[in-house]
């Protein structure tokens, strides 16, 4: 199995419902298991509004207005995150650890005011030990850089805002 097809699964995992998949092929085993979603519901509800007895207990009813919470959290968050009608977003193809340089002692891939052009690296990924250049698919000027170096990146996470 190579890198692609590794990448398809994990984005087909984390469209579906499945919790858990284990592959064995000639020596080689994966095991790529989903978030349980229990953790991102308590994180949701806010600290002040359930007694501490209300927070131990299994959510029933706060589970339901979790998600409405956190849609109507998440609504200005993006809001705010809007990016302007001549910029776009570069998103994380993978799940890994965002690097913005080759190594600590090298300068950043790309910083803000850098100019890009398709097929420029501006990060690395790091997902299971193999170190991943991305490459812009645009041109323009990095406006912001929205992830932290070496901290860890979902798939489909805005990384930088390019004005073009």
């Amino acid at each position: 199995m190579d890198f692609k097809q590794i990448q398809e699964l994990i984005k087909m995992i984390n469209k579906s419902n499945i919790g858990e998949v284990s592959i064995e092929e000639k020596g080689f085993k994966l095991t790529i298991k989903q978030k349980e979603e229990p953790v991102q519901q308590v994180i949701a509800a806010p600290m002040h509004a359930q007694p501490m007895a209300a927070l131990a207990a299994p959510p029933v009813a706060p589970a339901a207005q979790a998600p409405a919470a956190a849609a109507a959290a998440d609504k200005p968050a993006k809001a705010a995150e809007a990016p302007a009608g001549n910029t776009v977003t570069i998103k994380s193809p993978m799940i890994g650890t965002f690097y913005r340089s080759a190594s600590p002692d090298k300068p950043a891939f790309a910083s803000v005011g850098d100019e890009i052009a398709p097929g420029k690296v501006v990060c690395i990924i790091e997902a299971m030990k193999l170190f991943n250049e991305i490459e812009s698919e645009v041109s323009g000027k990095i406006v912001k850089v929205l992830v932290e170096d070496a901290s860890p990146v979902e798939y489909d996470q805005p990384l930088f805002l390019v004005e073009q």
